[in-house]
């Protein structure tokens, strides 16, 4: 049973896009009490510290010291569904604030 629900900061050891290496990184629980009831998995969204590179589908986290992270920092739209056995541990969370607005960009650049 997963410990972790949606709108948590962990921190992981995330895989890069190439498929080669990994480094660990905060990220944000984007996935739902209800997906995560029976699995092993849970879906994230990378953190990343590099504020002056926002792209479609990311979001910068306006309350970000309140949240367990030490640097001003953006959700991005990468993505990943990863074992909850991947989590280091658990950072923080985002608040509510912060948690609509980085749906309603992910959601649209999921085209929902």
């Amino acid at each position: 049973m997963i410990k972790y629900k949606r709108g948590d900061i962990v921190l992981v050891d995330f895989g890069f896009s190439e498929g080669i290496g990994s480094k660990k990184r905060p990220a944000l629980i984007i996935s739902s009490d209800n997906y995560h009831n029976g699995r092993q998995e849970v879906i994230v969204a990378a953190i990343t510290g590099n504020i002056k590179r926002v792209l479609f589908g990311d979001t910068k986290i306006d309350k970000w010291e309140e949240t367990g992270l030490i640097y001003p920092s953006l959700v991005t739209g990468i993505m990943r569904t990863i074992k909850d056995s991947m989590i280091i541990h658990k950072l923080g969370a985002l608040l509510q604030q912060d948690l609509q607005k980085v749906q309603k960009n992910l959601g649209k650049a999921m085209g929902f």
